[in-house]
């Protein structure tokens, strides 16, 4: 390194030989002091080659004799290295040699976007994207180029988006021209846009990705400005441009949505203070960092989330927006998804008329007389040889096929073509030109005649709209209309962990189940035949057997042949008080909650159980259901006729509503959460409870041997878990499961008037009415209902209970938290109540706006159908059960109360789903008017409903007495609209003049009539 003070001078003494560098060192004395002795040596000229300079200065081992290593000491021109201490080298680290089968990736071969993106970059899935907002192309395009010819992702990106052109129509085409790219611009017009300047879009396309793009519209407008470039690989390339000044709500893109639905969407743009997500809920944005300040102001919207990974760039030239790419990270499914096997059952012509003459001519004596000893039916042996009879006869006349499918396999891929496609191959190699032409004429002829045979398939599902179960059946081979299917690893040692884990209640269960003799005269449950053969015909051929391998299919072909078989065996089942065990086996198969399960209480347990026990469970429930007296909890709204989520949210909504109505009053609501509620009964206490109900001693034993020693594997293609035997809780996939844990909880009731319970199978709600600051009746009520949990071994999940404070008061009160077993529960300002968003003002805001996202992802579908030319008729059918439904979602207890905004936010879903079908569709206002008027009349002939005493008849019997509200909000509830509604109708229908009291704990309930 020469310092300031160091004269330096080349000299080139030959054209072969390297430059000389004469050095002259002036010292100066306010510089550098040096000894007097050593003066005339530094002043003395010196000359040094360059390459000697240059070693000196690269290799600080390069060796100088002591009176030049001396004199550059003196003058520091000379670096002196650091010592540093000699490393130790580093343990070896111990590591086996991967085999070629188990590496994941190959040698040579990067990983990565990038690596991805250089290896093919003019190939990708989808393209990659260059967006910037460039503020006048013409004075950016030097930077462009720059950029492109610097950088090479840059000059190999697919498409470049630029916002805010600033064109006009007296700049020419070739005036904005880039190598290699073809141009597409939309200029601002003024007459549409308002503006004579800024504005202005225009897309850049690579003619190595492709060459037949084409413009498919241009909008301009004061609102926001864009333009789709369609390429007829089903890409839709759409540039926007929003201004600040504009309104956020309005939307333009549904059109091209309708008439391209199976299209790639790729919305790229300057969208400012614009949320497209408000829109199109479905698509998803890429763009995770600012683009303009500390804002982000550009954005990339697509279909497919995770489709782009995006990396800043530097500013063009002086605009204010940073440079965005995007690097495709989609990876087609063929190369993701691996091929799935599986084995199928098919049923040839003929086999169900084959298995039906097959059962008529067996005699089904002899089992049982083999299963008979000294007069006493072993029913374990009897069911067991029966069910494995049944089973080889379905072997017999069935065909098992094992076929592989693919994540991108067409539906019209029949095995003829794929004969073809082989013979097309094969004449290729060999290089016969005749045998080639007739081999390619061949497969497209094969082509086109699969894809007329499986058009004719899906025409046949659409030929009576009234076939419902052949109608969706067609929808769903067009729409694709599921969720992605979601696999579990399959490993032994993990299902029997997750075994273990989903009978972890099993310690908790110290109780040994024991039968209660019967008492002398105790009458016997019996089935007849004609009841059976009426649950064996109603059997959905659909479901999957359980772990006897019986299908539906037979039952339901065979019900007649087999109805004098199975009779007899349900009724000795009933008679001994014993459940076959090859009836009660359970088979779990784990779904994961999500795409990546960290833990086992990921996985949701699916319980399959025999079908033929679920049509035993329905005969007895029938009887179970017409012993108990009807006015059984009052507020257990599930599984009861004339009871739905409807009636369960209206009661604790009136409830809350009429108390927030008086002064100084606020109502505290706790929606508790229950871990695995079904998995903790205990059988011996629920058969105790069972027979204070009234039910008989034989039926209650039944019961309980229905709930113990059942055998439980899990499952997951064809491996399965070691089997654990439970005696505890009651599988989810059994009938009588809900209804036996209604009757459990039957006795879980409040001890003060001031508080309300309400249920809906295992979900409960406490509803606490508070006067005057004082929680002690709420709080002491919580507590009692933790410890009635505990007597019953139902584990309440307090992570998962959460509490809402509804209180209109002026003055704010800090409300103190509210503890459960030791632990806070969590306050919130919004939660989930039987599928309605609730929130701590009662308004409908955030209801609406899910309703709104859910229904707008399910118009994708309806323009699919659309698209496949399915008739109108099918579509009503589509929009009503799939957007309908959504929309109308317990709609009698929210639209009456919803504002104006919120009723036109779904309105407009209605009318865009009006405009795809083409029909006339009705209002959301008068689906509630009819909703509203038949379920007011439901409840007021209902004398057991606890909300019947509100629909009291005058002493006229023309009107319903009115209900007081002093506050908008209580007006507009559900009650008072019904009778308001019924009023308002001409003539009031026949009602009961008078209705049992019942004991409602809400407000003082009037007794109906004069």
């Amino acid at each position: 390194m020469v310092t300031s003070n160091l004269t330096v001078t080349f000299k080139q003494t030959s054209t072969s030989k390297p430059p000389l560098i004469s050095i002259r060192a002036c010292v100066s004395l306010g510089l550098l002091s040096l000894p007097t002795k050593r003066c005339f040596r530094v002043f003395r000229p010196r000359v040094y080659s360059r390459t000697f300079l240059l070693n000196i200065g690269r290799n600080k081992l390069f060796k100088l004799n002591s009176v030049d290593a001396e004199e550059l000491n003196d003058l520091s021109l000379l670096r002196r290295p650091t010592q540093s201490p000699t490393p130790t080298p580093a343990p070896r680290p111990q590591w086996r040699r991967l085999k070629r089968r188990e590496r994941k990736q190959k040698r040579g071969k990067r990983g990565g976007i990038r690596a991805r993106l250089a290896a093919s970059p003019h190939k990708p899935a989808i393209p990659s994207i260059v967006l910037a907002n460039v503020r006048s192309l013409d004075n950016k395009l030097d930077y462009i180029r720059l950029l492109r010819s610097s950088q090479r992702n840059v000059k190999d990106c697919c498409v470049f988006v630029f916002t805010e052109t600033w064109l006009s129509d007296s700049v020419p085409d070739r005036a904005i021209q880039l190598d290699q790219l073809t141009c597409y611009r939309a200029d601002r017009v003024v007459v549409a846009g308002g503006k004579t300047r800024g504005g202005g879009l225009c897309i850049y396309i690579n003619d190595a990705w492709c060459r037949d793009a084409v413009a498919v519209c241009k909008y301009c407008s004061p609102v926001l400005e864009f333009m789709v470039i369609k390429e007829y690989t089903a890409i839709l390339l759409c540039a926007v441009y929003i201004p600040p000044s504009s309104m956020a709500t309005t939307g333009h893109i549904s059109e091209q949505q309708t008439a391209h639905p199976d299209a790639f969407l790729i919305v790229a743009g300057d969208f400012n203070h614009a949320d497209l997500k408000s829109v199109f809920p479905k698509i998803q944005q890429h763009i995770d960092f600012p683009t303009r300040g500390n804002n982000t102001l550009d954005f990339v919207y697509t279909t497919q989330k995770g489709a782009y990974k995006a990396f800043p760039l530097p500013h063009l030239g002086a605009s204010d927006h940073i440079t965005v790419m995007l690097m495709p990270a989609y990876r087609p499914l063929v190369k993701v998804t691996k091929p799935v096997r599986k084995q199928i059952q098919v049923w040839p012509e003929g086999s169900s008329e084959a298995l039906q003459d097959c059962f008529d001519t067996t005699d089904w004596s002899m089992f049982k007389q083999a299963a008979t000893y000294n007069n006493t039916t072993d029913l374990q042996e009897y069911a067991e040889t029966v069910t494995a009879y049944i089973n080889k006869c379905t072997e017999d006349v069935t065909v098992t096929k094992t076929i592989t499918v693919r994540a991108n396999q067409k539906p019209w891929m029949t095995g003829e073509v794929y004969r073809l496609l082989k013979a097309r191959n094969v004449a290729f190699r060999t290089g016969d030109e005749a045998s080639l032409k007739t081999a390619r004429a061949n497969l497209s002829r094969g082509i086109r005649e699969a894809k007329r045979q499986y058009s004719r398939g899906i025409s046949h599902h659409f030929k009576d709209s009234r076939d419902t179960r052949s109608l969706w059946r067609g929808i769903q081979t067009i729409t694709d209309h599921k969720p992605p299917p979601q696999t579990c690893d399959s490993t032994i040692s993990l299902l029997n962990e997750l075994n273990s884990f989903f009978v972890r209640f099993e310690v908790q269960n110290s109780t040994t189940a024991q039968k209660t003799p019967p008492p002398p005269g105790d009458q016997v449950v019996t089935l007849s035949p004609d009841s059976v053969r009426r649950s064996l015909s109603r059997i959905n051929a659909r479901k999957a057997p359980g772990p006897d391998n019986i299908p539906g299919h037979v039952l339901r072909d065979c019900a007649v042949e087999l109805t004098d078989i199975f009779t007899d065996i349900f009724n000795i089942s009933l008679n001994q008080a014993v459940v076959p065990t090859c009836f009660k086996a359970t088979t779990i198969i784990p779904v994961p909650k999500k795409s990546s399960p960290s833990c086992f209480n990921d996985y949701r347990p699916v319980a399959l159980t025999p079908i033929l026990m679920k049509c035993f469970e329905r005969l007895v429930m029938q009887h179970i259901k017409s012993v108990l007296p009807p006015s059984l909890g009052p507020f257990q709204f599930a599984y009861r006729p004339n009871r739905s989520t409807d009636d369960a949210i209206s009661t604790a909504l009136h409830s809350a509503l009429t108390h927030l109505d008086k002064k100084d009053s606020y109502v505290r609501m706790l929606f508790i959460d229950f871990s695995s509620a079904f998995n903790t009964i205990i059988p011996q206490q629920l058969t105790q409870k069972l027979v204070q109900l009234g039910l008989n001693t034989s039926l209650c034993n039944w019961l309980l041997d229905f709930l113990t020693g059942r055998p439980q594997a899990v499952r997951v293609g064809s491996n399965t878990s070691s089997t654990i035997i439970l005696n505890t809780g009651a599988p989810q996939g059994c009938v009588l499961s809900p209804l036996l844990f209604t009757l459990l909880t039957h006795d879980c009731t409040p001890s003060h008037s001031s508080n309300l319970f309400i249920k809906f199978a295992d979900d409960t709600t406490v509803v606490g009415l508070i006067s005057k600051r004082d929680e002690a009746d709420y709080r002491s009520e919580v507590s009692r209902l933790a410890m009635w949990c505990r007597d019953n071994n139902l584990s309440l999940n307090v992570e998962k209970t959460k509490e809402i404070v509804v209180d209109f008061r002026r003055a704010h009160t800090q409300h103190a938290p509210l503890t459960i077993n030791g632990a806070s529960v969590e306050r919130v300002i919004s939660t989930k109540f039987l599928g309605v968003h609730i929130t701590e003002d009662l308004s409908w805001t955030n209801n609406t706006t899910a309703l709104a996202k859910k229904s707008q992802q399910r118009l994708y579908f309806l323009r699919k159908l659309r698209r496949a030319r399915a008739p109108a008729p099918i579509m009503y059918t589509f929009y009503r059960g799939t957007i309908e439904s959504i929309l109308t979602s317990c709609i009698t207890v929210w639209f009456g109360a919803c504002n104006a905004s919120c009723q036109k936010t779904l309105q407009r879903i209605v009318k865009a789903a009006e405009r795809i079908i083409g029909v006339p569709l009705p209002s959301l206002q008068d689906i509630y008017s009819t909703r509203l008027t038949k379920k007011a009349l439901c409840i007021a002939a209902d004398p057991f409903h606890p909300m019947q005493s509100f629909f009291s008849l005058l002493p006229s019997g023309r009107r319903l007495r009115s209900l007081q509200a002093r506050t908008s909000r209580l007006k507009d509830s559900f009650f008072h609209q019904a009778v308001r509604k019924l009023n308002s109708l001409p003539a009031l229908p026949p009602l009961p003049s008078s209705a049992p009291q019942t004991s409602c704990t809400v407000t003082p309930i009037r007794p109906s009539g004069s």
